[in-house]
Formats: structure tokens, sequence, C-alpha cells
């Protein structure tokens, strides 16, 4: 079976989920909150799903299985993952979306939500334990639903109609890239709200996995001609579930995700920041308290709970542009909440709030940050086999690192935090993670400009591509794909 939990939720086969395992491991969530005393027979949990054509069977599943323990389905439709999560705090409810996120399409997975917020490491476990006690579990008759989207949905606008003051976005020239997101239409109505001229862009009824943190080479050069030929100022769009933001300048080009995450805690007064070591290394020099992590959610949010102890004002945020509240701030309209999940329309309006208000185009707000050039891109099928392997290589002996990325310059420092993270001797930084939701390879680089930035990419994803061809490694009976 292909299912795994990974950086946030639960992953696997789509074809795998929509059968047994997606009852028992939503089972097996259930009984853990009643076990825990977090739930009662009778209460409600919220359900959400993405436009995935596998994603309306898994729901069943779900429902069923929700139903199976003694607990009332809610069904909320096709809404963004913190649209949702949202709604079971403010409501008290606990959730489960069902999503594969930026995936492809042939996958697809379940995040869980306590009614305060996304559940962490120690709940995985739980529950994967209760699942293997839950292996004879049968579907029951699908039990009565309440259908609750239209208020979850109303609730979720409503916070973000307070973070702006009225007309902010007014006069600029906005395209969202619609695709198959479930924030497509959320999207276009928040920047309508605020003023800003709304193009609609590339809606499709079919799955298209956009990964906010590596945009490829045919959707940059999509983005760019849409900007040049409308005269955009910006282009918007999120992940399949809406939770990680793609923001991109009035050329069309993607600004990192970790840039609008620190522009968003800029915009909120935060005086700390919580965020993986993918993250530009370039943030702790702005003035503010930071904390880093390993990649994923759970993660950021354990260290948003940690940071709270000293510091009020908290924002995490990751390199896929995902921002997350930990606590409450003032904005236009008083105050926000807490949303210790990542959002995608926060950190969309909060920059584009900014460049509107100081009156830049978004590349130059950009720039200004004065942080070191960044990018990421991944490798696809590449087996996870391939990766555990490449990465005990490299970790095995200092000169198997060495002479791995001998073509990028001599190691300085080397951080393990999660996958490895280079530090060259030249300033370059490149670092090599296996990624935790899907058979693929991740490639993350920082350099002194743009060009040489995209040439340390380039190499870097050239060398983990190369890997398993090179004598030294096949000589240590590794690598081999």
């Amino acid at each position: 079976m292909s299912l795994k939990f990974g950086t946030s939720g639960l992953r696997g086969l789509a074809v795998d989920l929509k059968g047994k395992p997606s009852l028992i491991y939503s089972a097996a969530f259930a009984t853990s909150l009643l076990r825990n005393r977090i739930a009662k027979i009778g209460d409600r949990v919220l359900v959400g799903y993405d436009f995935r054509d596998s994603s309306p069977a898994i729901a069943a599943n779900v429902k069923s299985a929700i139903g199976a323990v003694g607990l009332q389905p809610v069904d909320c439709g096709n809404l963004p993952t913190p649209a949702l999560a949202f709604y079971g705090i403010r409501t008290g409810a606990a959730s489960m979306m069902i999503t594969g996120s930026h995936i492809p399409a042939d996958r697809n997975g379940i995040k869980f939500y306590l009614p305060d917020g996304e559940i962490g490491k120690t709940h995985e476990q739980e529950i994967s334990a209760i699942a293997q006690e839950l292996v004879d579990l049968e579907r029951v008759a699908p039990a009565m639903e309440i259908d609750e989207a239209a208020n979850a949905a109303l609730l979720f606008m409503n916070r973000n109609k307070t973070l702006l003051p009225e007309h902010a976005l007014s006069g600029m020239r906005v395209g969202v890239y619609q695709h198959s997101t479930v924030a497509r239409d959320m999207l276009n109505e928040i920047l309508s709200y605020y003023g800003a001229d709304v193009f609609v862009l590339g809606r499709s009824e079919v799955f298209i996995p956009v990964d906010t943190e590596a945009v490829s080479a045919q959707t940059v050069a999509t983005l760019q001609k849409w900007a040049a030929e409308l005269r955009l100022d910006a282009i918007v769009s999120a992940d399949g579930d809406g939770d990680r933001p793609l923001i991109a300048d009035e050329t069309g080009t993607p600004i990192n995700g970790d840039i609008c995450g620190l522009i968003t805690a800029r915009f909120l007064g935060a005086d700390a920041i919580v965020t993986p070591i993918t993250s530009n290394s370039g943030i702790e020099a702005l003035g503010r308290h930071v904390m880093r992590t390993k990649v994923g959610s759970p993660f950021v949010i354990a260290g948003m709970q940690e940071v709270l102890k000293t510091h009020q004002g908290v924002v995490g945020f990751e390199a896929n542009g995902g921002t997350l509240t930990g606590s409450s701030f003032p904005v236009a309209s008083g105050a926000i909440d807490p949303l210790p999940t990542r959002d995608s329309f926060l950190p969309i309006l909060a920059v584009l709030a900014t460049a509107a208000a100081n009156r830049q185009a978004l590349s130059e707000l950009k720039l200004g940050l004065g942080l070191p050039f960044a990018a990421a891109d991944r490798l696809e099928n590449f087996a996870t086999e391939r990766a555990a392997a490449l990465m005990a290589w490299l970790r095995a002996d200092s000169a198997n690192l060495e002479q791995f990325t001998a073509p990028l310059g001599q190691v300085c420092r080397v951080s393990e935090l999660d996958g490895l993270r280079v530090t060259l001797t030249n300033g370059r930084v490149v670092h090599f993670r296996p990624s935790g939701n899907a058979p693929e390879m991740r490639c993350y680089v920082e350099a002194g400009s743009a060009e040489e930035t995209a040439h340390v990419l380039d190499v870097g994803l050239e060398l983990l591509r190369n890997f398993g061809t090179a004598r030294s490694v096949l000589n240590e009976g590794i690598g081999t794909a």
C-alpha cells in the first residue's frame, strides 16, 4: 500500500485512497478524537475536498468512516484548506481535507485538523497505530450529512475582507491563474472586493498540479506571456487546495514563496518568524527573531508554539509561500485571529497591498529586501529508494559530499536539519532534500545574482540526475535508479 504521512497529511496513490485505506485512516482519526475526549458521540466533523477526479470517492469513504464511529459528517464541499480549518476553529469542530495539494492527479491525500488547528507528528503516529486496529472495518451505508459549504466559505471570505483598507488594490491589474485550484473563485471575489481589475486566466476542468515552490518552465512562460499581453501588475494563483500562494510580478516572473512570507510578516508587524531551513538564508539579517525548523507545517506550528512563549506577534511561513499565524494581529478592520495552518490568501493580499501602498512594482518590492538570490526546483519520478541511497552516501563520508558538490565549489559548512544544506566557500548554497510527499528530489540554491543562481540550480539538478552513474558510487553498490 502506498499510503504514508508526509510533510503535511497522509499521501498515497489515488487508486489506494479510493479503496479501504481512506476508510480505515479516517475512522482511526475519528476514533482518536473520541479516545482523547476531543469529541464525543454525535459531534460534527467537517469534510472538504479539492477538484481531483478521485476526491469525491475518497470523501464518500471519509464521511462513511466518521459516521461508523458515531460522529456526524459535515460536507463543506470544494473549498480551500485554510477555509476549512478556519471554519473548524470557529465552530469547534475537527475536520478532514481530501487533497493531494500540488502533487500529480494520480495521487491524493487527507489532511487532518483538530478543533484548534492542524495535527502534529505525535497525532500522526497515534492515527497510524489505531489504523492497525481497524483493518477489518467495512464501509457502512452513508450517514445523514449536513451541508455547510456556503457557511464555511462565507466565514473565510469575511476574514479576508478585514485585512486591507477599502479600495486598497484600486487600479491594480491582477490576473488570476485559475487552473484547477479550489481557491480560484474566492481569489476573484476578494481581489475585486478590494478594487483590483481582475483578469481570469487559464481555468481548467482537468486537474493541473501546480507546485508553487518549483514553478515549471512551461508555467512561467505562460505567466510571462499573459503579463505582457494584458499589461498586468501581478498574476496570482494557488496550489490545488489553496494553501500555497503563487505570486508573479509585472513581468510574470514568480516571487519566491519565502519572500512572500517575509513581506507578509512585515505587513502584519510580526516580531518573530518561524520558517524551515529551506527558506532564504538572509532572513536572519532583517531584524526579527527567527527560528528554523524542518520542512512541513507540523514542524512550523510546533516552532510557533515554542516561540509564543517569549514573543507576541508570531508568523510562520514555508519556502512554498504557505503562511501561518500563531497569534492575533491588528489589521485594517480590527484584528485577525490566529490561523495555524498554511494560507495562500493572506500572503497574496499582503504582497499586493504592500506594493500598492508603496507605489512599487512587485519586482522592485522583491529586490528592495536585499536578500540573496534564491531558486528551487525538483526532479519528478525520483524513486524514494534512490533518494535514500543518495542521502546515505553523502552522509557516510565527508569526501563523498565534497566529491559530489565539487562542480559548484568547496564545502564550507553543512546543515543536516532536513536533507543536506551545503554552504560553499564561494558563498553559494545548495540544498538537497527528498520530498516527503512524492517520489521527488528537491534542490534549493542561493547565489550572488539571478544568473549565477540559475546556473547553480541547473548544475545541482544535473548532479542529482546523474547520481548512480559515477563509478565511485557504483563501487559502493548504491545509487542505481
